[in-house]
């Protein structure tokens, strides 16, 4: 899937961040590649691009009008749809991380085919997998895992990743998301995998490499989410991580979405643990991972001593004070590069 760049992003009209984290997520990693977005009234989103119409996208070269926003069970919402179909017509491909298949929508299938565009539905892989078999495997693993959903397990594992390649470890980023996916270019997205093969997936996500090799891998959901724990279960098996970083937002009470109070960290450790050892008897919690975005500066710093203290691990804010702590500690469990 090659997916032309610069991209233009589309924010709807979604009514938090967290909801348009799929376009925040391309600008904090690739803003190089963005020109500008659009947001319908009403949105209360921002990435901090330049507010631009389609007309105005097309004018300034935007190749790929990137849907930007989510939602639980990544449906399309019907007024988006003429959006979309401006932007085919305006010349643009248009590239999807929603479960909703584009090309599945009639308005959307024929103003592609009349302007001779692109439909990219990046959560949808063209590739078929193979069932999990949990056979060991060479190379070694870092799982970025978490106490609900949207708490930075993917800022997690691009820092970690950057960061290990800084101190000399040779390591990669493996996506298991839609912006994952938009921000590497490889990956698959675990969610859109039919349940019997997403360990399979993960395994093909991360395979078997040279013993020095890291492979950085982007978690998804929470083990005590009762939406999605099935994707995060299969992941884990699938994985096979030497190594785990538990993200955490400590301002929450609830899990985002349902009324299900959110675990403690030691509860996800211990559960990660027990659950990964089916297919890595020597997994391990490595690090802990906290977005401070809603903590000020002393209040972060005073909490994620805290939290070190009271866990024995490294604890950090990957965007606010880097992976340093956390790549320690791995040097010193598993070896300097």
């Amino acid at each position: 899937m090659e997916i032309a760049r610069p991209y233009l992003l589309f924010l709807g009209d979604v009514a938090d961040s967290l909801a348009a984290k799929t376009a925040i997520g391309i600008v904090d990693w690739r803003k190089d590649w963005c020109i500008g977005q659009i947001r319908l009234q009403g949105c209360a989103a921002d990435t901090g691009l330049p507010d631009m119409s389609i007309a105005d996208g097309a004018a300034a070269g935007a190749k790929t009008f990137v849907i930007g926003a989510v939602n639980a069970g990544g449906r399309l919402p019907e007024h988006w749809i003429d959006s979309i179909v401006a932007a085919l017509e305006a010349g643009m491909d248009v590239a999807s991380g929603l479960h909703v298949r584009l090309g599945d929508i009639p308005a959307i299938r024929s103003a592609a085919e009349k302007n001779g565009r692109q439909l990219h539905d990046v959560r949808h892989s063209t590739t078929s997998f193979a069932t999990g078999k949990g056979t060991r495997r060479s190379g070694k693993r870092i799982l970025a895992v978490g106490t609900d959903c949207s708490v930075g397990k993917k800022y997690t594992a691009l820092a970690m990743d950057k960061a290990m390649n800084e101190r000399g470890y040779t390591s990669s980023f493996c996506a298991t998301g839609q912006t994952g996916v938009f921000i590497s270019g490889r990956g698959a997205s675990l969610d859109a995998v039919i349940a019997d093969f997403i360990s399979g997936a993960a395994e093909w996500l991360s395979p078997e490499t040279d013993d020095s090799h890291w492979q950085i891998i982007e978690g998804q959901g929470s083990l005590f989410h009762p939406s999605f724990a099935g994707v995060t279960l299969g992941l884990l098996h699938g994985s096979q991580p030497d190594g785990f970083i538990v993200c955490h937002e400590p301002t929450r009470t609830r899990m985002r979405g349902v009324e299900t109070p959110l675990p403690t960290i030691q509860q996800v450790i211990d559960l990660t643990v027990q659950c990964g050892r089916l297919t890595n008897p020597d997994i391990r919690c490595v690090g802990i991972a906290v977005n401070t975005a809603a903590l000020g500066d002393d209040e972060a710093l005073a909490y994620l001593a805290k939290v070190g203290e009271q866990y024995g691990l490294p604890a950090t804010d990957p965007v606010r004070y880097g992976m340093e702590a956390i790549v320690d500690k791995v040097s010193a469990e598993f070896g300097a590069p």
